[in-house]
């Protein structure tokens, strides 16, 4: 019952965003999707770990689809996504610990950005 409330507060969140507002709300996921993969490897059940850190690349791959490659900035985060992707593959494969700490620090910084992106652009400021 709570999981279907859930889902419909995240349809009609997804339906009514913003492209930076959706592009938020992919950070979150990748954030709480790589939270997850790190608890269940600390708790030594790297093979539960495998579908959330898929979620994770698949989310990433995502981000990247959505790139306008006319912009230099946009060439640079298509970089820095696929060695990210990359990093997750390797924690699939060898349960590294450490590498999915630094993904999970990755993502967490372009949420922190990505979320003061948007308040600069919702207060009317320039960059």
């Amino acid at each position: 019952m709570q999981t279907s409330i859930q889902d419909k507060y995240l349809k009609v969140q997804v339906e009514t965003a913003s492209p930076g507002e959706l592009t938020l709300l992919l950070y979150q996921e990748l954030v709480r999707t790589l939270y997850k993969a790190r608890q269940l490897g600390t708790q030594g059940e790297w093979f539960n770990s495998v579908e959330p850190l898929h979620k994770g690349r698949d989310i990433l791959f995502e981000l990247m689809s959505t790139l306008d490659m006319k912009y230099d900035l946009s060439k640079d985060l298509y970089e820095l996504y696929s060695f990210y992707a990359q990093c997750i593959a390797t924690v699939i494969i060898k349960h590294d610990g450490d590498l999915l700490d630094e993904v999970l620090d990755f993502a967490k910084g372009m949420l922190d950005t990505w979320k003061q992106v948007l308040q600069i652009v919702k207060s009317g400021n320039t960059l």
